[in-house]
């Protein structure tokens, strides 16, 4: 006969770990001895050891004791049943893992792997880390409020930037964020965005805004009004554009 401490050792195990448990009705509790000592025998440690095995199988303790006395079918089934749910959990943790390593990235919302595949090529292309960001937002916007329109959006976007003179375009566009608002480069840029977005759609036949471009167009008011200068190219293009 061995003490508790004894059979937590052979059995490698907690005392507290064996308490619980007792406490749980898996594993009976022993008489004590005339030192006031519980005395644990070797059925003890055999039932603590398959109790052990359950557990760390990942069977939750309020089932233990119904496994141990169900018939072998019962048995394998509910061994496939929690199975299935330790597969599901694990399919749980590892999303969860996933979103985790993003948020350590600094992405706080997923986006589609060929979009920020974009993202790193704008900043390979030259644009600043302002510029990145800002598309950044806008995408997640996107894909957040228009779902079924936002690849359609991007691809139109990603086509664009794929041209190396309007890539340009976009390139002087940000790098002009900190410039005075009555820059003569202004003026010129904006002439220039006019000039390609009418050889590329047409005089007098632009492209109708629908209301998946509200939130390109909000996002575009806030980082206005923290650039003068971009204030006054946007203005100047519209003016130009306005038939």
């Amino acid at each position: 006969m061995i003490t508790i401490g004894q059979l937590a050792r052979y059995v490698g195990v907690s005392i507290k770990t064996i308490r619980v448990y007792h406490d749980k009705g898996l594993l009976p509790e022993p008489d004590r001895d005339s030192s006031g000592y519980r005395r644990y025998g070797a059925n003890d440690a055999i039932d603590l050891i398959k109790i052990r095995t359950l557990a760390e199988a990942g069977v939750p303790l309020a089932r233990i004791g119904d496994l141990r006395s169900a018939t072998e079918e019962k048995f394998q089934q509910a061994l496939r049943e929690i199975d299935d749910k330790l597969t599901a959990h694990i399919r749980d943790l590892e999303a969860t893992q996933g979103r985790l390593r993003q948020l350590a990235a600094g992405h706080l919302v997923p986006l589609p792997t060929e979009v920020g595949a974009h993202l790193e090529d704008l900043l390979r292309w030259g644009f600043t880390p302002r510029w990145v960001d800002l598309q950044r937002d806008l995408w997640i916007l996107v894909f957040a409020t228009h779902p079924d329109h936002a690849m359609t959006l991007f691809h139109d976007q990603a086509d664009i930037l794929a041209d190396p003179l309007l890539r340009q375009l976009f390139r002087d566009y940000d790098h002009t964020y900190d410039l005075d608002a009555d820059d003569p480069r202004i003026d010129d840029l904006a002439r220039r965005i006019v000039a390609a977005t009418q050889e590329r759609y047409g005089k007098g036949e632009l492209p109708e805004l629908n209301e998946a471009f509200e939130i390109p167009a909000l996002i575009q008011q806030t980082v206005n009004a923290s650039s003068p200068a971009w204030q006054r190219l946007d203005t100047l293009i519209r003016d130009q554009l306005d038939p």
